[in-house]
């Protein structure tokens, strides 16, 4: 039989451990190392879920009709096999192993400190014992983190037939306490990632909800926000598509809120100027330009994207700089800004105002092409035609 290094393996897993963010992922990953090199039948890990204050045997490797389903059994404060590790007054009888051995429960059964003592010792030995068997398992080693019992290492029979020796049953129990930390890290980790999740819905659903309030003052903007936000999307995943450029992921969620905040700013523009019929003076219609700004001022606190707040500020700059509110030209105007841009006037020249009927989206499309490199930037007109020319507007 080859001689394992364990200082060696420990090391080895030690590392591995600490790369590994998925408590899951990782508890396998220790209990398949057990099972394959250490040539042990079986092993099992039952885990502490703290979001459900048990024990889980959350995972068993190792021989069919040996290994313990995933699953199997839940365990409480009480169950023996738990209140072993867990209770000062049981202490003495996992110290000195690092662990509690089958073999050795059948000899401490027979001390007389064991049969005199009147604290439940020879109790819980036995209703271990019962435990054990029913988990095929001839050794089990705790995993505490912060003197808190955070897993069980289950550990079947060797397929040589020998005894766990001492060192083994070190090399075990110094792994519970690197796999302990690991475990725990992983799943403060998974925690966190939980509750950023959940906070990421909460915020869009805030932002979904402060894009609607413009709806409820300006009648006109009722599903514009909506249709430019599906148009702007569309129109960038399809420049990706087409090859014209490529976003790291959460571009689209940035362009998502941008989309749903583009008119945010009208909020402050009097209602007046807002409503009106007729053509704008020319001082409202600078009392309406100044949305943009407004809109960038108004989601400064929240904290956005860059690109985010990009589209927002300069999706009525033009191509040719004589946009507002800056005059940017060409390359100088966020690929954002440039996306909602063509978005937003396609929406807004194909829905019907008070004072006219809207165009056709032919006709639409026909007027965005003319004004490509004037007034917008030649790659999101170029996705929006092949869009409407795949039916997919």
């Amino acid at each position: 039989m080859v001689k394992i290094d364990y200082k060696k393996e420990l090391e080895s897993a030690s590392k591995g451990m600490i790369m590994i963010h998925n408590p899951h992922l990782l508890i396998r990953l220790i209990v398949r190392m057990i099972v394959r090199k250490l040539q042990i039948k079986h092993a099992g890990m039952i885990l502490y879920e703290p979001e459900n204050n048990c024990y889980v045997l959350n995972i068993s490797r190792g021989e069919s009709g040996v290994r313990i389903p995933k699953g199997y059994t839940r365990f409480n404060d009480e169950s023996p096999i738990i209140k072993i590790f867990n209770r000062k007054e049981f202490k003495s009888l996992t110290i000195s192993r690092n662990a509690i051995v089958a073999d050795d429960i059948n000899k401490m059964l027979w001390k007389e400190s064991v049969i005199e003592n009147g604290n439940g010792t020879k109790e819980i030995l036995h209703k271990v014992d019962e435990q054990m068997q029913m988990l095929n398992s001839t050794a089990c080693v705790p995993a505490f983190y912060q003197n808190k019992l955070l897993a069980v290492l289950l550990l079947g029979e060797k397929y040589d037939g020998t005894k766990f020796e001492q060192e083994e049953l070190d090399f075990f129990s110094a792994l519970a306490s690197d796999a302990a930390m690991a475990i725990r890290n992983a799943q403060l980790f998974e925690s966190l990632k939980h509750e950023a999740e959940r906070n990421r819905k909460l915020f869009l659903q805030t932002i979904m909800v402060l894009g609607s309030t413009i709806e409820a003052k300006d009648a006109y903007t009722h599903g514009h926000t909506e249709r430019v936000t599906r148009y702007a999307l569309s129109i960038a995943r399809q420049m990706v598509t087409n090859g014209s450029t490529q976003f790291q992921e959460n571009f689209f969620e940035n362009l998502y809120i941008s989309g749903l905040l583009h008119d945010i700013g009208k909020i402050a523009i009097p209602e007046g100027i807002l409503h009106k019929t007729g053509k704008l003076t020319e001082e409202e219609y600078g009392i309406m330009k100044q949305h943009t700004l407004r809109g960038a001022e108004m989601v400064k606190p929240l904290g956005l994207a860059k690109e985010t707040v990009d589209g927002i500020k300069y999706h009525h700059e033009s191509f040719d700089g004589n946009g507002y509110p800056d005059k940017l030209a060409g390359a100088q105007i966020p690929i954002s800004a440039a996306i909602i841009a063509v978005a937003d006037t396609f929406d807004a020249m194909t829905t019907d105002r008070p004072y006219r009927k809207g165009l056709s989206r032919e006709t639409a499309i026909d007027e965005i092409k003319r004004k490509s490199g004037v007034q917008f930037n030649p790659i999101p007109v170029k996705a929006l035609v092949e869009l409407f020319r795949a039916g997919r507007l």
